[in-house]
């Protein structure tokens, strides 16, 4: 199915993968709104591309999702990559933060789902972003690794009930974006000087590499509740 005209959602689009998959769906002909909390975020969509619309949004402000979403008419695609990251050993993690984390990962997305499916086409997609994490135990990532996990579940779950809507989930591995800088500096070495170098690909994936599996699963009319793994064989190791 081609993109050409589509009308696309990605909320969390301002950067790495958000990002990345807003760029490549817009060359594939799509209209891309980008949607993001960050004034500065939304600037730099909006400089990688001036031809992204981008829009304010905090997922876990109804009454804002709920104008955005309005605005825009018909979505043909809804893609959510946005989510807080949490890292640490479970004795150790600040409470407060912990359940912000888990209500981003977990309950953004349905926030976003439920505000949008009366804008969504018959035909439309929904795509979600889990974690390799979901599946392979790390120390000082359980919390993480649950959130992953649960946001599987959650997209093969909707798969069934929002039919013939479809919704998908995509299971990245490491992948080089500013995450690990922004949010889990105190993960970054020990994952890029200690896992990148065995991984079968030898590498950190990139964005684009994601991008690219993305606009698989929107332009795939026979593919619903999978869990697409682009990894470069993290879950080998």
């Amino acid at each position: 199915m081609s993109l050409e005209n589509a009308r696309i959602l990605v909320v969390g689009g301002t950067s790495g993968i958000g990002l990345a998959i807003a760029v490549a769906a817009r060359r594939a002909g799509a209209q891309v709104t980008v949607a993001g909390r960050s004034a500065a975020g939304l600037e730099r969509a909006r400089a990688t591309d001036p031809a992204l619309e981008v829009r304010r949004l905090d997922m876990m402000q109804g009454p804002e999702l709920d104008q955005v979403v309005a605005e825009l008419g018909t979505i043909d695609h809804l893609v959510v990559t946005a989510a807080e990251a949490v890292a640490g050993r479970l004795a150790e993690l600040d409470e407060e933060r912990a359940l912000r984390a888990l209500e981003s990962k977990l309950w953004g997305p349905c926030r976003v789902i439920r505000a949008a499916l009366p804008r969504l086409s018959p035909a439309a997609s929904i795509t979600l972003f889990s974690g390799a994490a979901s599946r392979r135990a790390s120390p000082g990532f359980a919390l993480g690794s649950a959130a992953n996990a649960a946001v599987e579940a959650l997209a093969v779950s909707l798969a069934a009930e929002l039919a013939p809507l479809r919704v998908n989930a995509v299971c990245p591995g490491i992948i080089d974006t500013p995450v690990w800088t922004e949010r889990v500096p105190e993960l970054r070495r020990t994952v890029f000087e200690t896992l990148v170098p065995r991984l079968p690909v030898g590498r950190a994936g990139r964005p684009e590499e994601v991008a690219e599996a993305v606009l698989h699963l929107l332009s795939s009319r026979y593919t619903t509740g999978s869990v697409l793994t682009i990894d470069g064989g993290y879950l080998l190791l």
